[in-house]
């Protein structure tokens, strides 16, 4: 069985953007999260409607792309951050699922894609109650060096606002957007949210990641798709291992055991080190271990990065979408890495 202790795999790790090694968890509600605000309003009643057959192509944004957003996501067809705007990570999504479906693939939705989705006819959005566990914290700045990281009890969120977008797979800005005057800060409190549950997807026969797709997906025993997430893997330094691998095992709530020496853009001065567990710990909640030494697939402290930035050659995943893999897979599950 793996072992966290025994795991050299813990040592490589991926990070976003240019601050790699250095800042992989900045505060999700940072400007660099606000970026992609939603500006439109958006009602809820249009969001839910079943009827609504709008093209959600490049440039849309509001209430269509958010319904699409939120039925792809329980059809197993995961575009990351659920924020109501059209994307690379989103139009990936639309384009697996119209192929697992025998649809054009186009990368928009148009009439048949909606037939296809709105046959699932739960409200998208739902007003949900803010739990006593969401607001109770601790909540704490995430420290953006290596070495402070090592220093504090957990990385926990830093908000409780942080916390509920990760819940409802969102971004802090759409939950803003669907809750004016919100504090994000009282048990009991009810909050306009994404509805992104689903019944698991089962278990996977396989694992396929696409350098080129920038996507991992999940495969049962006849090649059918059972679930599919946009994902950052590898870089010019550290590319991804093409080839067939296998999953040797799971932890969750790692720790992260941080070596320099393999970081080809650390920091001088800093030294090996025990990364404490939380969703803001480098590798997030997850970490999926690969047979190929020092990979494996793992969660982001900074799931609006996803597919948009490199890594150090591991599978980036955000949190919520490396949970349900996590639960889909096992040792000796096939993983083939491919462009």
């Amino acid at each position: 069985m793996f072992s966290i202790a025994l795991a050299i795999a813990f040592s490589v790790v991926s990070f976003s953007g240019d601050a790699a090694g250095r800042h992989p968890a900045r505060s999700r509600e940072a400007p660099s999260h606000e970026a992609g605000k939603v500006k439109a309003p958006i009602e809820a009643t249009a969001v839910n409607d079943p009827g609504l057959n709008e093209v959600v192509g490049p440039g849309a944004r509001g209430a269509a792309v958010l319904r699409a957003q939120i039925l792809l996501a329980r059809a197993h067809f995961s575009c990351g951050v659920v924020d109501a705007r059209y994307g690379a990570n989103l139009r990936g999504a639309i384009a697996d699922f119209q192929s697992a479906h025998g649809l054009e693939v186009s990368g928009n939705v148009g009439e048949e894609t909606w037939r296809f989705l709105n046959a699932d006819k739960a409200p998208a959005l739902v007003r949900v109650a803010i739990a006593p566990e969401d607001v109770a914290g601790p909540f704490v700045p995430v420290p953006e060096e290596m070495m402070e990281k090592a220093n504090v009890p957990a990385l926990s969120y830093s908000s409780p606002l942080e916390g509920l977008a990760e819940k409802y797979h969102s971004s802090p800005a759409l939950l803003k957007k669907l809750n004016p005057g919100s504090r994000f800060d009282r048990a009991g409190e009810e909050i306009l949210a994404p509805s992104v549950d689903a019944a698991p997807p089962g278990k996977a026969a396989s694992v396929v990641v696409s350098r080129s797709r920038r996507s991992v997906a999940a495969l049962d025993a006849e090649g059918r798709i059972l679930s599919r997430y946009p994902a950052t893997s590898g870089s010019e330094h550290d590319p991804l291992p093409i080839g067939r691998w296998k999953i040797l095992g799971v932890s969750r709530d790692p720790s992260f055991h941080y070596n320099p020496e393999l970081f080809w853009d650390a920091k001088e001065s800093d030294g090996k080190a025990v990364i404490p567990p939380g969703p803001n710990n480098p590798v997030g909640v997850a970490w999926i271990d690969l047979s190929r030494e020092h990979y494996g697939i793992h969660g982001t402290p900074e799931p609006s990065q996803i597919g948009k930035t490199q890594s150090h050659g591991c599978i980036r995943l955000t949190n919520w979408d490396v949970t349900e893999l996590s639960k889909m897979v096992g040792p000796g599950t096939p993983a083939i890495l491919e462009e």
